[in-house]
């Protein structure tokens, strides 16, 4: 997994090494203030044979040749080190954000069907960013951390070996501590996330769905609900919680023992004439730069196992399979007559069994409209979205001019095919934006004159910002008319071949269904049109109907034969006109 992590940081790598050695000056630099410590104690104050003059004189000479490292020096390295750091691990961030993107684009409606928008939003967002501290902390702070300790050892053997063995009798503990806690607190991390997704899956859902809540008047049993969710990431959290404690208090206590046997045994020294107390005073001092990083290490392992269990989270998302995708060779569609044909089609959306249709034959000639109409659940909806693939069949094939639709891209596919569905969704944005997202390099002609066959520029105009009008989420500030209007002035605009109009009346008034469906008679003019009706009345104008019963074709044939014919069909027509 680190290794797939890795190929993110590959093309940043040489930055990483940069910050690194910067890092180790401005890691490097404090190390000199023990030695100042030593030089001053033990040659400037106590030497006697100094004059006060000469004691003076060299301690403005140290003090001026220090303050010219630490004021002009440092500096400039602190600012580099830490704007390379949060530069380059962004940067990562974000890459790894835009193939996640590209990657949740491919993904088939059968992922989404079966997962909660909030918790896939939660990988992209809070996973994703955690996964930021393995950069700053793996790739960069640990092998600071790690040379400061070594440079520190280094002056501290150089200066008494004995009292530098005293001081790493310790590492041995330390080092089982952070091995002990490390593979505990991953494991609850990921349980802590998984928590975590869980509650912002849920308030997602319930913040798109607050007006059926309050319709209800069920926000007292939401929020019992919402607590509960809310406790299980707290549960989850505090466990998280407890373990980090414990590690930082066995860790802490490990490295609190190596200064009291450093004190103990160097004052021992110092009495028996062995230590000077300018060395001793040093120790004492590089004591703080050799446990510091010790301890930050223990707080890094506890923040690497966040990442790294966010890491988990991120490339289980990254694993997941394109149900549909490219065959192998897949040509591109450039041009097509809308001939479709569906032989012998079976779909499950399980894909085991093929329960939701079965045995499904019918063709569409080009420029012929057909409908396909039933009782809800038989089928209808389901079928459409074979031909953009929004799924592949389980079983049979459907065909386009011929040729099995899985022999062609899936862009090019879904460029001749244009949709207006029941709830058509807008994003929030403005409507002049919402009627380019399906042909964003249009002019500004075409993307009126789109808007006027759709019988939508009369509204859009009579809006105080006309074109630039922000919808809100989901269309929001619009009506039900107004936004299919806006749908049906986006396929006008996109001029497919095929059109498929999958129930897109049937949340409408009678008013605006009126209008809407002499816009949609217009729209299909000249196309291959496949229609899934409700209200019977619709459809009627159909070159053939098709009636759906459990995923079948019951019948088949054009209103006058259907009707002629007294079954499924005239019953269902009768109903409606009762």
């Amino acid at each position: 997994m680190i290794r797939r992590y890795l190929q993110f940081v590959k093309p940043y790598r040489w930055l990483i090494a940069l910050t690194i050695v910067i890092g180790v000056l401005k890691f490097g630099i404090p190390l000199l203030l023990p030695l100042l410590i030593k030089y001053t104690i033990d040659s400037i104050i106590m030497p006697e044979g100094l004059s006060t003059e000469d004691k003076v004189n060299m301690l403005i000479q140290v003090l001026l040749v220090f303050s010219f490292i630490f004021l002009i020096i440092r500096p400039p390295v602190e600012y580099f080190r830490q704007y390379l750091a949060q530069w380059t691990s962004n940067k990562i961030i974000y890459d790894i954000r835009k193939k996640m993107y590209s990657h949740l684009q491919m993904l088939s409606a059968k992922f989404y069907s079966n997962n909660k928008v909030g918790e896939v939003i939660s990988r992209v967002i809070n996973d994703v960013e955690q996964t930021k501290d393995f950069i700053m902390t793996g790739l960069m702070n640990i092998w600071l951390d790690l040379v400061t300790i070594l440079i520190a050892l280094a002056i501290m053997f150089a200066m008494n070996g004995e009292l530098t063995l005293v001081s790493i009798i310790v590492f041995p503990f330390y080092i089982f501590g952070v091995w002990f806690f490390f593979g505990r607190l991953r494991k609850l991390t990921r349980r802590r996330s998984q928590a975590l997704a869980e509650v912002q899956g849920f308030l997602h859902e319930r913040i798109q769905g607050i007006n059926v809540i309050k319709s209800f008047a069920v926000e007292k049993n939401e929020s019992e609900r919402f607590n509960d969710k809310n406790g299980n990431f707290l549960n989850k959290a505090t466990d998280h919680a407890r373990w980090t404690a414990r590690s930082f208090s066995v860790v802490n206590t490990i490295t609190d023992v190596g200064p009291l046997l450093v004190v103990g045994y160097g004052a021992y020294q110092v009495i028996q004439g062995n230590l000077t107390v300018g060395t001793l005073a040093a120790f004492i001092a590089y004591l703080d730069r050799l446990y510091g990083p010790l301890r930050r290490l223990v707080s890094s392992s506890t923040t690497l196992t966040q990442s790294i269990a966010s890491m988990d989270r991120v490339f289980q998302l990254f694993d997941e399979k394109y149900d549909v995708k490219d065959r192998p060779g897949a040509r591109e569609l450039k041009q097509t007559d809308g001939n479709i044909e569906f032989q012998d089609v079976g779909f499950s959306y399980n894909g085991e069994d093929t329960d939701t249709l079965n045995h499904i034959n019918f063709n569409v000639k080009s420029g012929e409209t057909v409908a396909f109409v039933g009782m809800s659940g038989g089928g209808k909806s389901t079928l459409v979205t074979l031909i953009p693939r929004f799924y592949d069949v389980t079983s049979g094939k459907v065909k386009l001019d011929g040729t099995d639709i899985r022999d062609y891209t899936i862009e090019s596919l879904r460029n001749k095919v244009g949709i207006v569905m029941q709830d058509n969704v807008l994003f929030s944005d403005s409507i002049k934006e919402n009627i380019l997202l399906a042909k964003p390099d249009a002019t500004e002609e075409e993307m009126l004159e789109a808007a006027k066959r759709a019988n939508a520029h009369d509204f859009i105009m009579s809006l105080p910002e006309g074109y630039e009008t922000e919808v809100g989420e989901r269309g929001v500030k619009l009506s039900g008319g107004q936004k299919q209007r806006i749908a049906i002035a986006r396929v006008f605009l996109k001029n497919p071949p095929i059109l498929i109009l999958d129930e897109a009346t049937s949340a409408l008034d009678l008013e605006s269904e009126s209008i809407i469906q002499e816009t949609l008679l217009e729209l299909s003019q000249n196309r291959t049109t496949i229609v899934v009706a409700h209200r019977l009345s619709t459809i009627t104008h159909a070159d053939r109907i098709f009636v759906m019963v459990n995923g079948q074709i019951r019948e088949a044939g054009s209103h006058a034969e259907l009707m002629k014919k007294q079954g499924d069909y005239y019953n269902l027509y009768s109903i409606q006109n009762l």
